[in-house]
């Protein structure tokens, strides 16, 4: 569908305001009577050349792995307090400084039956490879047999989880 230039000034200024991809789908047809698919909107967007704005997130996490090796730009580190409820439970997260610093990559080419997956490094040090599926179920499976990560670190993951997908447009 082909779009006039006063429609495609309303498009640019929907991006400029920070909306959606959905939202501006949804507006083009309840404004301009234009009906067009999630992907067309996308498209859209594309061939006007701009690019939508990513929301501030709600609580900023910082980023940045000091031990990650050189080179490994797929790596980031998510750092979230700790809640005074989930106080660390054993001697070695009591160290820590009441941080939970999980390490999350992405693979470049998806497990068998999986969307996307990756793998997981906890606080602790253990790992585990994590998979979600066409369903959008996330799974996780641990290297040591019966480990379960903390809240903490299971908050962190999700939260550096979904940032990663919002970076690669899932």
């Amino acid at each position: 569908m082909t779009l006039d230039e006063g429609q495609k000034q309303k498009v640019t200024g929907w991006i400029e305001e920070g909306l959606k991809l959905s939202e501006i789908q949804k507006r083009l047809d309840a404004e301009l009577g234009v009906r067009m698919t999630y992907i067309e909107v996308r498209l859209l967007v594309d061939d006007l050349k701009l690019v939508p704005k990513d929301p501030a997130p709600v609580n900023p996490v910082e980023f940045g792995s000091p031990h990650a090796p050189a080179g490994a730009p797929d790596e980031q580190e998510a750092v979230i307090p700790d809640d005074e409820a989930d106080a660390p439970t054993t001697a070695e997260e009591e160290g820590r400084t009441g941080t939970a610093r999980v390490s999350v990559t992405v693979d470049e080419i998806a497990r068998p039956g999986s969307l996307v997956s990756g793998s997981v490094t906890f606080s602790d040090g253990n790992s585990a490879v994590w998979y979600l599926d066409q369903y959008g179920r996330l799974g996780l499976a641990p290297q040591k047999q019966g480990y379960k990560p903390s809240a903490i670190d299971l908050q962190a993951f999700q939260i550096e989880l979904q940032n990663r997908m919002a970076k690669m447009g899932f």
